[in-house]
């Protein structure tokens, strides 16, 4: 839905607003009127209710509002003395229209002073367990939202196992796309395995101003640009869905490249502009190696520990020769010195071509290691769009910048001649920024050299906090990697852990909490 039909719905919901309660705003000693004043109307009702003004804010925060609003439904009808379990049951399952009832069929006093605690321990539980899921599905959907790295890609900056706090005011929170779909939930309903959302109505992109922009090489969560997946694992259906745009699938990578940008990757490492990218002290790019050993074979447990190595090994004891997915610079110059290491080298493709890299349309161009010059889109700025730049810029404009935006956009060619909908045309200019992403284990990791460009509008946050590191591989008290608890993800040098800070601050606390109970006794 477009903002303009948005609008239409929103005042017809305001004409039956006012059909269904304009004699109950009489009857509570208001101006029928009242009840036709958009906004106004929401205020003055939450007078009749007794309940704070600013519950209307509620009202307009998509997800939110699919729980206030039933709320309010049963407040408005026990404002009139209509408390039964049957009689709340049947205004939710009217979805509301029970109000027209008690407004044109009854002469129910309206009750002033009306108490407004729950009359049982269930409707005590009840009332607690809405305001907590509110509270958290505001502060999930735009402040910080909980993520688990499930993948290598990033691995020594972020490992399989941590626990995330995704900051969504850092970059601007998005408003969800989704306007109706569980609380705090992606896009399956956990044990359930339903999806969780309606694909309609959807609600039209809107980004709130962040605090800062994306920096190059920033760690960001996004949502997998492609993910319109067949069938999804917990279904089992064999179904096509299509996803919104916040319920694709949450990424974690890196942003090696800005809009603007001219990237290319040289045996693995990012260029910009034709000079080799610095990252950030804490990444630690990580590559395939192949070697021969001196006669013994290695034991990987004691080589996972001795040299930091977490990802795959291979050995083929007829050759001697071994394999190691992924592995830091740092690792290898150990690594080499090893006394049973004959020989090892970096593995460089620097010959085949795959036709399953980016921009997909089954031309071989070139390889995980060696991709480029590619162009970054930036807003506001017009390429030159031709037979040979279309394939780059075609799902942009007919997807990121067409349907995902309500328009339908059709790239086509007739002849050596581009059209756009039918019109011929030589040039495009951008309607939003997009970023390139890749893992920092660069043989391990599907990124952008995979799929593509990330729109802007499928920005999630930015990680900020790790607040568990669980190992699954370890046992007992080890599976936590305490080193890892309550540490920063951004940052040079070693994390450090701000567990110990936050345990004595709980100490304190609960201190102080025992000590004021005890004086006021």
């Amino acid at each position: 839905m477009t903002f303009t039909e948005w609008f239409i719905f929103f005042l017809i919901i305001q004409v039956v607003h006012f059909l269904g309660t304009w004699k109950l705003y009489q009857r509570a000693g208001r101006k029928a009127w009242e009840a036709a004043i958009p906004v106004y109307n929401a205020i003055v009702l939450m007078q009749i209710i007794n309940r704070p003004k600013w519950w209307v804010i509620l009202f307009f925060i998509p997800i939110v509002n699919l729980i206030i609003i039933p709320v309010t439904w049963v407040e408005t009808i026990r404002s009139f003395g209509r408390n039964s379990t049957a009689e709340t049951f049947a205004v939710i399952l009217t979805l509301g229209f029970y109000i027209y009832y008690v407004n044109y069929a009854s002469n129910d006093p309206y009750i002033a002073e009306r108490d407004l605690k729950p009359r049982t321990e269930v409707g005590e539980w009840i009332s607690s367990i809405l305001f907590a899921v509110i509270a958290a599905t505001i502060v999930h959907t735009y402040f910080m939202q909980p993520f688990t790295i499930p993948t290598s890609s990033l691995e020594k900056t972020l490992l399989v196992g941590d626990f995330l706090l995704v900051s969504k005011f850092h970059y601007g929170a998005r408003v969800p796309k989704t306007a109706v779909a569980f609380p705090m939930v992606h896009d399956t309903i956990p044990v359930l395995g339903v999806k969780s959302y309606l694909n309609d109505p959807q609600i039209p992109y809107l980004r709130f101003p962040g605090f800062e922009k994306i920096e190059r090489n920033d760690i960001v969560v996004f949502n997998w640009p492609v993910d319109t997946v067949n069938a999804f694992q917990q279904y089992g259906d064999g179904k096509y869905y299509e996803k919104p745009i916040d319920k694709k699938s949450n990424y974690v990578k890196r942003a090696v490249g800005l809009p603007g940008d001219s990237l290319s990757v040289r045996n693995g490492y990012v260029h910009i502009n034709g000079k080799q990218t610095e990252l950030p002290e804490r990444a630690k790019p990580q590559f395939r190696y192949t070697g021969y050993t001196k006669g013994q074979p290695f034991n990987p447990q004691s080589l996972y520990q001795l040299y930091d190595i977490t990802d795959g090994f291979g050995y083929n004891p007829n050759t001697n020769q071994f394999t190691f997915i992924a592995l830091t610079d740092e690792a290898f110059n150990r690594l080499k010195n090893h006394p049973n290491v004959a020989s090892i080298q970096r593995d460089v493709d620097t010959v085949s071509k795959s036709k399953a890299l980016f921009p997909n349309d089954r031309k071989a161009r070139w390889n995980n290691d060696n991709l480029g010059p590619i162009y970054i889109p930036k807003k506001g700025v017009t390429v030159p769009i031709t037979s040979e730049s279309m394939p780059f810029y075609k799902r942009i404009i007919e997807t990121y910048e067409g349907s995902e935006f309500g328009i339908n956009n059709t790239l086509s060619m007739n002849g050596t001649q581009v059209l756009l909908n039918g019109q011929p045309i030589d040039s495009y200019t951008f309607k939003q920024d997009y970023y390139w992403m890749m893992g920092d284990n660069r043989n391990n990791s599907e990124d952008s050299r995979t799929w593509g460009y990330v729109p802007a509008n499928h920005v999630v946050g930015k990680p900020v906090f790790i607040w568990l590191s669980w190992d699954s591989n370890a046992r007992g008290f080890d599976k936590i990697r305490w080193d890892r608890v309550f540490t920063t993800v951004k940052g040079d040098g070693e994390p450090t852990s701000y567990l110990p800070y936050f345990l004595i601050a709980l100490v304190v606390f609960f201190g102080w909490r025992l000590f004021k109970k005890r004086r006021e006794a």
